[in-house]
């Protein structure tokens, strides 16, 4: 009877030890508005008296909250009734120099970015605690070079464990068809800064996303302006081919032949847009001066390129340099509207730190101007948020079950005002709470 008794009591030992959630870290959000942004107003999904259950730093469970639902028993609980929850912003462009760059991120709802560095922007800092998910993005195509040469920089980048190849200028149609092929197998997102490829021909090859207004406008100018941009992208030079093409884009007025046909080219594909229109915001007539956030304490205007003056908030330039530039972020509205009325989808991506952008900050200025291309408060929500996930199929951006557990908690609806985002309650990351004003406090 004993060794009977013994069996038993080991069998549901085991049992009980296979199911113990004592390891296991719950956070459980209650009782708030829940918003999964979406294309527009009407497939915003708003749950009323909502609950999100995050086990691990993943979403669990989620819906309305009733009687009927059950907890795990050691459970941390964010009683949020009245308040309004969604999934934390995502930057789809932006440098992290330094754990002060982190804090700006989080401090400003950004939970997830693609990492961006070198040039202009320094070297990405890997190594932040608290940090934003990162998924890092590296070129392929920066050189001409052999396709089996470009399909070999892409599986180095595989390896060093980078998310997503930036397309780039020196990939001719047949090289891009051939990463873009390579990048799927691998798992890989690729977004296009193309240059001998059209955009008309890397939509028809797939690629998921494209970036820069000025870039994706490519395929408006004369063929033969277009080649010499693809054989010298950058340069300041009044006279270089990139400045000759801006000059042509500046001279478009709305409904131009060729630009509304590329923009119903670009509104009837599945490729997404990011138009990095921040790059330009401080440009433009009227802006906030980017300083006056209180993040912006604990940033040094030396790790920024070309910063603004913290006095007045705008560039220090000479008057031709800024007429051009204001110029050019002026014309840029009229084309992204054109390309907004013909259907185009949109990612949000800050670009920081080039041309006075800055962490955090510089995303809420991009989802201001996507608002003033048209795109509605849930639309623009969805191109920090949801967009991301239907664009390269990553787990984020949305609350739904198996996704990354980042979620804003904010104490007034985002979806009538987008200024709300800026008024967080509870920053979560990956199931837990961040405490913001600690982010306040500078760590270099």
């Amino acid at each position: 009877m004993k060794r009977k008794l013994l069996i038993v009591i080991v069998v549901l030992a085991s049992f009980y030890g296979c199911n113990n959630t004592d390891n296991d870290n719950y956070l459980l959000i209650k009782g708030a508005s829940l918003i999964n942004p979406g294309q527009s107003n009407e497939l915003s999904l708003v749950t009323e008296n909502s609950y999100i259950l995050i086990k691990n730093g993943i979403i669990e469970q989620y819906g309305a909250l009733t009687e009927n639902v059950d907890f795990p028993r050691k459970t941390s609980v964010i009683e949020a009734s009245g308040k309004y929850v969604m999934p934390g912003l995502i930057d789809g462009f932006a440098v992290q120099n330094n754990q002060d760059y982190a804090n700006a991120y989080l401090y400003m709802g950004v939970t997830s970015i693609i990492g961006v560095g070198g040039g202009r922007r320094g070297d990405f800092f890997r190594e932040a605690h608290p940090q934003p998910d990162i998924y890092m993005l590296e070129s392929v195509g920066d050189d001409m070079k052999s396709t089996e040469e470009h399909l070999s920089d892409l599986q180095k980048l595989y390896e060093q464990e980078f998310k997503v190849a930036l397309l780039k200028y020196a990939l001719k149609p047949d090289q891009v068809k051939a990463v873009k092929a390579r990048a799927k197998d691998l798992g890989m997102a690729c977004i296009g800064e193309l240059g001998h490829t059209t955009y008309k021909e890397g939509i028809d090859i797939g690629v998921e996303a494209f970036v820069h207004t000025t870039r994706y406008s490519l395929d408006v100018a004369p063929e033969d302006m277009a080649m010499a941009v693809a054989r010298e992208p950058f340069s300041d030079d009044m006279d270089s081919p990139k400045w000759k093409y801006y000059q042509h884009l500046f001279s478009l007025e709305e409904g131009d032949e060729a630009l509304v046909k590329h923009a119903r080219i670009l509104g009837t594909s599945d490729s997404y847009l990011m138009p990095t229109l921040s790059l330009l915001f401080l440009d433009l007539p009227e802006h906030q001066n980017p300083w006056n956030f209180p993040i912006a304490s604990i940033l040094d205007e030396t790790d920024i390129n070309n910063p603004a003056d913290k006095q007045s908030g705008n560039h220090v330039y000479d008057s031709l340099t800024q007429a051009n530039y204001t110029a050019m972020a002026i014309k840029e509205y009229m084309i992204e509207k054109t390309y907004y009325s013909n259907g185009a989808k949109y990612l949000a991506g800050s670009a920081t730190d080039v041309w006075g952008t800055m962490p955090g900050i510089s995303l809420h200025t991009e989802l201001q101007s996507l608002q003033k291309i048209g795109l509605s408060n849930s639309e623009a929500l969805a191109t920090a948020t949801s967009n991301f996930n239907k664009a390269f199929g990553w787990k984020i951006g949305k609350i739904e079950k198996d996704f990354v557990g980042n979620i804003l908690i904010l104490n007034e609806n985002p979806l009538d005002d987008l200024d709300n985002l800026l008024d967080i309650y509870r920053l979560v990351l990956k199931g837990e709470v961040v405490d913001r004003d600690s982010l306040l406090k500078s760590k270099d």
